[in-house]
């Protein structure tokens, strides 16, 4: 077995774990950085807004010698706004220029004619008016918040409102950072990358709810017992899915990075971008908070709850007891294995063990017990 598999193999069965739960507050702030880092982006630079959604008109052209550069400027000048002009396969210019009227194309295609030495009637111009465009925009932010409640629906039926909660909580943090990377590298906002964001919120979701799924199993009659308080088996949750949501992840990142950075950088197919950076920023900032952010922040939740906070009571007074006697219970040790009010050299830090299996106390001779002689 390779070394992956085998650590995945003792992340999944409990033999060794990382305190995900426990160091949630480093993973908050991390989030919370990012975060403002990516609205300021956003409130500062702006988003680069398509065609399709501000209205405007794209240019096709033969095959010429001007340059991409030179025929910015020319499209500039002849229009009065911004021009984005890409260089394409058959040597032709696509010139797309948003925000202008569609009753200027024809002045604008003729000047374009006389710049670039091409016949005005081998020029394609296709217009989008900006009516058009405010309606696909309207149907865009439509689309994103019936997603929204959807998801928060389901997920309270199938799991529990905090649950719920996380998952949206999540998702915004998916959607903010992408939204602020665009802002921030000044890519177009076209139809295609909100496709892109529909994706990676259903991706960032399915890693989530994998993480929910394994929780709530763990966790059915948990006040029954006294091993464990909910924050640790959230730990144990994380760790036992830990490999698959790196393994799904990097499968993923791969083919959307040959699109961005071979196709969008290298071959110059500017188009791909459009799509590809909303899927490798989104699928990257999903897999982070499907693990930092969403189970942490459903412990944090969950702890609040009054049986929780008994059972976890409960726990460190059975462990505190043990260690009176001197004897060892086998517990994972976490920052949230004891209240607020109490000393944590109280609870006595141990190693997990593996998954279902209900360790003995050591000393006394208790760790004989049942074995034939």
């Amino acid at each position: 077995m390779s070394k992956l598999g085998t650590l995945g193999a003792r992340l999944h069965s409990g033999e060794i774990g990382y305190d995900f739960v426990g160091k949630r507050k480093i993973w908050y702030a991390v989030s919370i950085l990012i975060t403002i880092t990516a609205i300021l982006g956003l409130t500062v630079r702006g988003l680069n807004m398509g065609i399709e959604f501000q209205g405007g008109a794209v240019f096709t052209t033969e095959k010429t010698s001007i340059s991409v550069s030179q025929a910015e400027e020319y499209a500039e000048e002849a229009s009065g706004h911004d021009a984005i002009v890409q260089k394409l396969g058959n040597g032709g210019l696509r010139i797309q220029i948003a925000g202008i009227d569609t009753g200027k194309s024809d002045q604008i295609k003729q000047a374009l004619s006389e710049d670039l030495k091409v016949d005005a009637e081998k020029i394609n111009a296709d217009l989008v008016g900006p009516s058009w465009g405010d309606q696909v925009a309207n149907k865009a932010w439509q689309g994103l918040a019936i997603f929204m409640v959807l998801v928060v629906i389901y997920l309270a039926i199938a799991f529990e409102w905090r649950m719920a909660a996380a998952a949206l909580v999540a998702l915004i943090h998916d959607i903010t950072i992408t939204v602020g990377i665009y802002a921030l590298v000044g890519f177009e906002v076209t139809p295609g990358t909100v496709i892109g964001l529909l994706t990676i919120l259903g991706y960032s979701l399915y890693d989530t709810v994998v993480v929910f799924d394994s929780l709530k199993e763990q966790t059915k009659d948990i006040t029954k017992q006294t091993r464990w308080t909910y924050s640790e088996i959230a730990d144990r949750s994380i760790n036992g899915t830990l490999v698959r949501s790196i393994n799904t992840t990097v499968v993923a990142l791969l083919p959307v990075a040959g699109l961005l950075f071979i196709g969008g950088g290298v071959l110059g197919a500017g188009m791909l971008n459009d799509i590809s950076l909303s899927l490798f920023v989104g699928l990257a900032a999903g897999a982070y908070s499907s693990i930092f952010i969403a189970t942490p922040l459903v412990a944090d939740l969950k702890e609040r709850e009054s049986q929780i906070k008994a059972l976890r009571k409960r726990v460190l007074a059975k462990r505190a007891a043990a260690a009176a006697k001197g004897e060892s219970l086998e517990t994972p040790y976490t920052e949230d294995a004891y209240d607020e009010d109490e000393d944590p050299q109280d609870a006595t830090p141990a190693v997990v063990g593996p998954r279902g299996q209900r360790a003995q106390p050591s000393g006394r001779g208790r760790g004989t017990r049942g074995r034939r002689r």
